[in-house]
């Protein structure tokens, strides 16, 4: 198969709000949207791929447990302590915490939805060390 494009589509409770989130945290630009009676979606670049955020979810602003969203977006960054102050105007408690594997900073967004930001240096070095 000859995948030509990939993406994530979150259904949100709480659209404006997410939109917002990802576009303000994570200085993601808008690729495009489309507003339907009831319908609502933005669609954002996301690296090599897309994030596309729509009406139709349901919120749990304390966050989801695994049983009430098993995804976790992941957002690698070149510098974890740069990503952190950015974080903190949204997410004033975020904290970086520290793995054998690796280090991230695990937020949620308005619905809850989980996010794990995550240091560049060790993923690509995991990638290494497997090949």
């Amino acid at each position: 198969m000859d995948i030509a494009r990939t993406g994530i589509i979150l259904n949100t409770q709480n659209y404006t709000k997410c939109v917002s989130f990802y576009r303000e945290t994570f200085d993601l630009n808008v690729i495009y949207e489309k507003h339907e009676a009831n319908f609502k979606l933005t669609c954002l670049d996301f690296g090599d791929a897309y994030l596309m955020i729509e009406t139709g979810g349901i919120a749990y602003p304390q966050g989801k447990s695994m049983e009430q969203g098993s995804l976790k977006l992941r957002i690698n960054v070149a510098d974890l302590d740069l990503a952190l102050k950015t974080i903190r105007k949204v997410c004033p408690d975020a904290e970086i915490i520290e793995f054998s594997w690796g280090s991230t900073i695990n937020i949620v967004d308005p619905d809850g939805n989980r996010v794990g930001v995550r240091d560049e240096a060790t993923f690509t070095k995991q990638l290494d060390d497997f090949a």
